[in-house]
């Protein structure tokens, strides 16, 4: 029989790998961020070079899941398609905490100086495209790749265990298939090991780079698709009195959805209704029988979001029952309100100060472009941040436009203030 040896507590407690304090985390963070930026922001720029639009990230998935191995992570893939999940198990138990960066890309024609810029070329909805990281995707994934790389060699201090989440089709899927953060929860992404909150940023090209934007409650809206189609009676163009014109009903239905932002929302609240595209007609001396017009709404309050669905049916309905006509409408809620956690914004707002310095941590107003992170915060706390990209003294195009780009030096920012967030919540400050 082997005897058993009982040691007393403090020796077994001096056995286990100790937590660092927050000083000894800052000081190793700078020296891993200097370490790993320069490998990650290569990767970077074979990212850039070779983009792909939403569910057909497959080089970028690759590239991501053999990086994660080479680390000694646990790699889940084809999740959501191409999705990817590496999981890095600190030697002490503890929370999950998940981190996530998009891999998509869009049908846009770069039009920078980068040298690495892309000149990839692919077929979008029956054209040829263009396709660039006019969104700046590239960097959140070269973030979260240095992220990793300067937190797996620390392991055995974590408390916990990071989830770190690639996700694709954030600027939505192809029509016709499902994708993105939703699709990512619906194949159990955060079912095994659940995550207590997950943490994300995004590129920010108005903002220079070393400062972060961020806000207490809203960051970005609800966006909501709508399509609606008037009906009317075709007739020929010189007999205008034997048609029910459905041109002439789409044109009054448009000036009077500009309404509802200017006479039905409160003046002081952010919101938007947007028709981009009015369709109709095959000739000019035609009255078509049909016009189709599709659209966008931003909105950050559920009740502002369901009175607005409410008088675009009202407005169709007067203005096609005046004219002879009928419509159909329907909405599509793409992505919810994307808002942080109030309890995990100042448990962690604190983090981004110290990991920057508090004039580089602004109070970014709501914005009403929309981020389908808000699924992966709808299920769990969450905290989001704006990411300066723009070169100092640079300039950039706005996102999804063919100059938008964002500066390499963005990237150690984002390592540091992401690898610092995560340290701390794991640490519990």
């Amino acid at each position: 029989m082997t005897a058993r040896l009982t040691l007393p507590a403090f020796a077994v407690l001096a056995l286990l790998p100790q937590s660092l304090t927050a000083q000894q985390h800052d000081v190793r963070v700078t020296a891993a961020v200097a370490r790993v930026v320069p490998a990650v922001t290569e990767m970077r720029h074979q990212i850039h070079q070779n983009p792909e639009l939403g569910n057909r990230e497959t080089e970028t998935a690759a590239l991501v899941a053999k990086h994660l191995r080479s680390l000694g992570m646990e790699v889940r893939t084809g999740i959501a398609h191409t999705g990817v999940i590496g999981i890095l198990k600190g030697g002490r138990p503890g929370p999950t905490v998940a981190v996530r960066a998009d891999m998509d890309a869009l049908p846009v024609t770069e039009d920078t100086p980068l040298k690495f810029k892309s000149t990839k070329r692919t077929t979008y909805l029956g054209q040829e495209v263009g396709v660039s990281h006019a969104c700046g995707h590239d960097i959140h994934v070269a973030v979260q790749l240095g992220v990793a790389s300067a937190l797996a060699p620390m392991k055995d201090q974590l408390t916990g265990t990071v989830m770190f989440v690639f996700q694709p089709a954030e600027e939505g899927p192809p029509p016709g298939e499902k994708g993105g953060a939703r699709l990512m929860l619906e194949e159990g992404a955060f079912d095994s090991p659940k995550p207590s909150a997950v943490f994300g940023l995004h590129a920010w090209a108005d903002m220079e780079v070393g400062r972060v934007g961020v806000a207490p409650g809203p960051m970005l809206a609800a966006a909501e698709g709508f399509d609606a189609v008037i009906r009317g009676k075709q007739a020929h163009g010189a007999l205008p009195h034997l048609s029910a014109d459905p041109i002439l009903m789409a044109a009054h239905a448009v000036t009077m959805l500009q309404a509802i932002r200017s006479r039905n929302m409160n003046s002081m609240e952010p919101g938007v209704v947007t028709v981009g595209i009015f369709r109709g007609g095959e000739r000019r001396n035609i009255i078509p029988a049909e016009v189709s017009l599709q659209g966008t709404i931003r909105t950050f309050d559920m009740s502002t979001q369901e009175m607005v669905e409410r008088r675009m049916h009202e407005i169709l309905k007067g203005v096609t029952e005046a004219n002879g006509g009928t419509y159909t409408l329907s909405f599509d809620r793409a992505y919810p309100l994307t808002a942080n956690d109030s309890a995990l914004y100042r448990r962690m707002q604190p983090t981004l100060v110290r990991a920057l310095g508090a004039a580089n941590v602004v109070v970014s107003p709501p914005t009403t472009a929309g981020e389908d992170f808000s699924f992966f915060a709808n299920r769990v706390p969450g905290f989001f941040y704006f990411l300066g990209t723009k070169k100092k003294g640079g300039s950039s195009g706005g996102h999804h436009t063919p100059t938008f780009q964002a500066d390499d030096s963005a990237i150690p920012v984002g390592v540091r203030a992401m690898t610092m967030l995560v340290l701390d919540y794991l640490a519990g400050r």
